[in-house]
């Protein structure tokens, strides 16, 4: 590998890990003009290497759907099962500038599913395939993507580390999903799926309590 390349490589790297934890932490911003800043960063990053999302795949929606009604089966499943049901309603919200709405419509499919699978199985995971090879640089793409977290598991009060593990072990399926059906479509309906879920499913579990107990 030369030596340009390897610098564009470590770049490329980098730079998501800098954007991320660094700065856009600094600039202090509000929910919308976060989610607009973050998309903006997301485009131009794929602009500048090239990326490949192939967002028009129909192996992609097909392959995400069937993952996203995997997910939205198991959050159905955890509402029916009072135990489960009433861990999820312990969760707390995640929009609290927002309303929930704006929050599962604007801010989960454009601030973080286009952002980061644009960024990740759109640009960096092609990149570091084409650099290492399929298996090496899935795990490094994935291990990159757990790291992008670090700043906002800290915002949220969550553990950094096991934030790091649960991110880097979706970057892995994340990545698996675009490697089977060629482009970022599928992994794409499967975040999706995986966050507004995870927006919704509190609310839901709250207010079926709340009417149980009414009962």
């Amino acid at each position: 590998m030369s030596i340009g390349r390897v610098a564009g490589t470590v770049a490329a790297v980098v730079l998501p890990l800098a954007w991320s934890n660094v700065v856009l932490p600094r600039l202090g911003l509000g929910v919308r003009k976060r989610t607009a800043t973050n998309a903006g960063f997301a485009t131009g990053y794929a602009l500048a290497l090239r990326g490949s999302p192939n967002w028009c795949s129909k192996d992609g929606v097909r392959y995400g759907m069937l993952a996203a009604s995997v997910v939205a089966a198991g959050y159905g499943a955890a509402l029916a099962l009072p135990p489960a049901r009433r861990f999820v309603g312990a969760i707390a919200d995640r929009g609290p500038e927002v309303s929930t709405v704006e929050w599962v419509a604007v801010h989960i499919p454009i601030g973080t599913v286009y952002s980061e699978e644009l960024v990740f199985r759109g640009t960096l995971d092609p990149l570091l395939d084409q650099a290492f090879g399929v298996r090496t640089g899935a795990l490094l793409s994935a291990a990159t993507f757990g790291l992008w977290h670090i700043a906002p598991a800290r915002a949220a009060g969550d553990s950094v580390p096991a934030t790091i593990a649960a991110t880097t072990a979706g970057g892995l399926i994340f990545g698996r999903l675009r490697h089977r059906s060629g482009g970022a479509t599928a992994p794409a309906l499967l975040h999706l799926a995986v966050n507004a879920g995870g927006a919704v499913a509190p609310r839901l579990a709250r207010h079926l309590e709340g009417s149980f107990r009414e009962r």
